[in-house]
């Protein structure tokens, strides 16, 4: 790699740590290149993006960034993964290390907070934005269908007792 692949690489590891809502970093030592292309196929599916760099290029893009306090984390075969919601790249992380025990996590960052493994975990363990967001809609659209039920309530009673009342008619 050259000098000017390598500005490439920093440069663009160092946008996309800017814009992450959550940095994981983990080892990845005795992940076969399946194992690794089936991570990060998971990872693209949800959102995020997992990155194999030299240590030394990932330290210098962190700099400047929100997430710079991880820069330690950087020792030996490790990998980045990141995304936007900030739940994204924990939970891909942390289920694909639950069923592949070479993966280990070493911790992460959200914004300027650090985590440590147990951190990501349990920021994993949130529900997603999407989730969120589908909870609060529920939230919002239960109270309006039981008013609209409640309202047409007493129109359907008053209709009914119409329709009793001239079924008896009809019937006398």
């Amino acid at each position: 790699m050259d000098r000017a692949e390598k500005r490439e690489l920093v440069t663009g590891l160092n946008e996309a740590f800017s814009g992450a809502g959550s940095v994981v970093v983990a080892h990845y030592a005795g992940i076969t290149v399946a194992q690794m292309n089936d991570l990060r196929t998971k990872m693209r599916t949800a959102g995020g993006t997992v990155k194999v760099a030299k240590n030394r290029l990932a330290k210098i893009a962190l700099q400047g960034t929100e997430s710079e306090s991880i820069i330690d984390l950087f020792k030996g075969q490790t990998l980045v993964a990141y995304s936007n919601d900030p739940i994204t790249a924990p939970k891909v992380a942390s289920d694909f290390a639950k069923i592949n025990d070479k993966l280990v996590i070493l911790g992460g960052a959200m914004g300027t907070t650090p985590l440590d493994a147990d951190g990501v975990k349990a920021l994993a363990a949130l529900p997603s934005l999407d989730e969120l967001r589908a909870k609060l809609v529920g939230m919002i659209v239960t109270p309006a269908t039981r008013i609209a039920q409640i309202v047409n309530a007493p129109a359907a009673s008053v209709a009914r007792v119409i329709g009793a009342y001239a079924r008896k008619d009809e019937a006398a």
